[in-house]
Formats: C-alpha cells, structure tokens, sequence
C-alpha cells in the first residue's frame, strides 16, 4: 500500500481485498482491484491529482520505444508548436531536430 493512504483508505483496500477473495479472484487481482478502487476514490476526493503523467521517459531507450505522450511531454519541454497534431512518428523527428 502507497506511504500517503491514510488509515481508512488502508481499511478499504483490505475490505475490498477480502470480498475479491471471497468472491474467487487471485490474490494479486484482489489486490490491483482494491488499490484502483482505493486511488478512484482518492482521485474523487481531490487528494490526489487527476491530470496527466508528465513524466517524458527513461532517457536511456531510444525515442521511438517510447510512448506518444511521453514524446509528447519531451516536445512541450522542448517548446515544439504544433505537437498537439503530431503522430508520434512526428514528434520523434521533432525532438530529433531540436536536440
């Protein structure tokens, strides 16, 4: 369980766990079940940010092994206009040129 659940969101992630169970569910499908339902209901309440990665990738895997929005994140680092539109073909020559 992540260090910033609080007490009750660690009661409802074995609450939920235990009915998966209950219900034939693996272990580890339990678990992911609780925890997204947990991180949902975090994510309704507002502690918790409900925007997009920003995260732009492992810089040591070439550019084409990484996502769109990955690449998408580097272009705006970047200042890259028109990025929006880009296919990530695109956005890997954009980068590209600008680096």
């Amino acid at each position: 369980m992540p260090r910033a659940w609080t007490r009750k969101d660690e009661r409802q992630y074995e609450h939920i766990k235990e009915q998966q169970r209950e219900e034939g569910r693996s272990e580890e499908r339990a678990k992911e079940i609780a925890a997204r339902t947990v991180n949902r209901q975090r994510r309704k309440e507002g502690r918790v940010s409900n925007g997009p990665s920003r995260a732009t990738g492992n810089p040591n895997i070439v550019l084409e092994d990484r996502t769109r929005r990955e690449l998408y994140n580097r272009a705006r680092d970047l200042h890259v206009s028109g990025r929006s539109q880009m296919t990530k073909k695109q956005l890997v020559e954009a980068i590209r040129s600008r680096g």
